[in-house]
């Protein structure tokens, strides 16, 4: 944002300034460890804050409602062009205002109300959107529901596979919220070829390790459907994109706009664009394999200091703590006491959870934004011994206090990208 809109904004609104100001220390004093946050790219602040907030864009490039349209269409294009570029997507639309409309859009556009969806369990890592029992969509579709496997906390393909048979989906998801462990995109092909199923993947966690090809791409295994949004692992801004074969195009443009929305946010749009251009750089792959370097030896690090993880490790961003059979803890108990320490986690289910969604067994997180602060491997030693000194002593405030000035002091050497080390919002 430009210095003076942020002047202006102090003299004429210092309540919301105040708060932003000290959102913004918050962030620089603390280690942000929830795995589906980042900090976005610097230069999406002065796209976020440009003129192109101004603009309605009804329509698609050339296909405009409103007038005045030559330089949305201009965004736009560049960014569904880097778009398929980066993931080799035949189609891609990037319109989406957030993940939860992103895959509502291919629900309405692929599927008739009552169709049969499978898909991943919520407590065994799958989510909200992919038709929980609480989601609108769970109300509309027929959605049956995947789990993992007790012994390790893995999906078993064999299982799948039989379930898929039984209840012959119209639509498979393969993508997670919590999931620890690579996903073998090549089986849910086989399987849903078997039953005739469109295939759809939700790599909204995993986007970014894609574009750097440090994950395998669905795409490349012949998925139907990819949706990801923008943020998390990319850094860009809120949104969604929805990427598809070319056959499924006119479905999806048509179920976004006019389906699920009018006009997008060209702001986003282009900060969606200049995210595209960055991921593609050298630089961004090199962040992308080091968040995956990070979280592997997290995990490394937690199991010594005796820390049961679901799965018993990771494959991707993320790792999943079980603090109820790690610390006699529940997972709000644990986030709140890390939070008093400053280590910013989400409390978070574990397959088959015994307990409520706000007091569950377990804790996520995970490495995509201390990496975008510069932190390597061998800062890890230190945020798991954090982590669990934190758990062993939940309701020590002076214990919480000493941790919170070691780890104030360590983000003291690792400044968050476009902002300001310290003092006001500006870098």
């Amino acid at each position: 944002m430009m210095q003076s809109s942020l002047d202006l904004l102090k003299s004429s609104d210092p309540a919301v300034y105040a708060a932003m100001a000290a959102e913004a220390q918050r962030q620089r004093d603390g280690i942000e460890l929830i795995p589906s946050e980042n900090y976005v790219f610097p230069e999406i602040y002065a796209t976020n804050a440009s003129v192109f907030t101004n603009k309605y864009a009804e329509g698609y490039p050339g296909r405009r409602y409103y007038g005045g349209q030559e330089h949305t269409d201009r965004i736009e294009t560049l960014a569904i062009e880097r778009a398929k570029s980066l993931f080799r997507a035949p189609h891609a639309n990037v319109q989406p205002l957030s993940g939860s409309p992103m895959n509502q859009a291919v629900y309405f556009g692929c599927l008739n109300p009552g169709d049969t969806v499978l898909a991943m369990e919520l407590s065994h890592g799958g989510h909200l959107t992919h038709g929980a029992p609480v989601s609108s969509m769970g109300k509309i579709f027929n959605f049956a529901r995947y789990k993992t496997q007790p012994s390790d906390g893995r999906i078993d393909y064999d299982a799948l596979r039989e379930q898929a048979r039984q209840v012959r989906p119209r639509l498979i998801i393969c993508g997670h919220s919590s999931y620890p462990r690579e996903l073998d995109y090549p089986q849910f092909r086989s399987i849903a070829t078997e039953v005739d199923a469109l295939l759809m993947a939700d790599v909204s966690h995993l986007g970014g390790f894609i574009a750097a090809d440090a994950l395998a791409n669905p795409l490349d295994a012949g998925f139907d459907i990819v949706t990801t949004t923008t943020h998390k692992s990319l850094r860009g801004p809120r949104g969604g994109m929805i990427l598809c074969q070319a056959a499924l195009a006119q479905r999806i443009d048509q179920a976004v706009f006019p389906g699920m929305q009018g006009g997008p946010h060209m702001h986003a749009v282009a900060g969606i664009a200049v995210t595209l251009h960055l991921a593609a750089q050298p630089a961004f792959k090199s962040y992308a394999y080091q968040v995956l370097a990070n979280a592997q030896r997290l995990a490394q690090q937690l199991r010594s200091l005796d820390c049961v993880l679901v799965t018993g490790g990771t494959e991707n961003h993320l790792l999943v703590i079980d603090v109820m059979a790690s610390f006699g803890i529940d997972g709000r108990v644990a986030e709140t006491a890390l939070d008093h320490a400053g280590l910013t986690v989400n409390k978070q289910v574990i397959p088959d959870d015994p307990r409520p969604p706000l007091r569950p067994s377990g804790i996520r997180i995970g490495t995509p934004a201390i990496t975008a602060r510069g932190a390597l491997e061998e800062d890890m030693q230190h945020v798991a011994r954090w982590l669990v000194a934190a758990l062993h002593a939940p309701a020590d405030a002076a214990a919480l206090a000493r941790i919170r000035a070691e780890v104030t002091e360590w983000c003291r050497r690792f400044p968050i990208p476009g902002l300001a080390a310290s003092g006001d919002l500006a870098s």
